[in-house]
């Protein structure tokens, strides 16, 4: 069976940005809440470009501490980088590996604490 159209689809109806980039940190996928996001930084046309392009100096060493951790250790795949108090949320990085266990990437998770609100079960659209 072939899963691709399911971890995508996954991606494509998460509310959160996720954001995958390669090793080189060229954004490989954006998935549309990522698009909504980042619009005024270009939206999905940042897709093919340096991720580095996006963050200011102190960012960007701190993105390649993390990568540099990733690869240390198959088991290094987890790092909280970020608290955004205004949007109640956490923001972590996270490896992307293949089914050998080596390290091909990573995205950014953003995981909000807020309550939810959609009732229990609202089939409305």
């Amino acid at each position: 069976m072939e899963l691709y159209p399911y971890f995508k689809s996954v991606l494509e109806q998460d509310r959160s940005a996720v954001v995958l980039c390669d090793l080189d940190h060229t954004i490989i996928y954006m998935n549309p809440a990522a698009g909504e996001r980042y619009a005024k930084n270009g939206g999905v046309a940042l897709l093919g470009e340096s991720l580095m392009n996006c963050h200011g100096p102190q960012s960007r060493v701190m993105v390649q501490k993390v990568v540099a951790w990733f690869k240390q250790d198959s088991g290094h795949n987890l790092v909280y980088t970020f608290r955004n108090d205004q949007e109640n949320k956490d923001v972590y990085m996270v490896a992307l590996r293949d089914e050998a266990g080596e390290l091909i990437g990573y995205y950014e998770k953003h995981e909000y604490r807020d309550r939810e609100t959609m009732e229990l079960y609202d089939f409305k659209p």
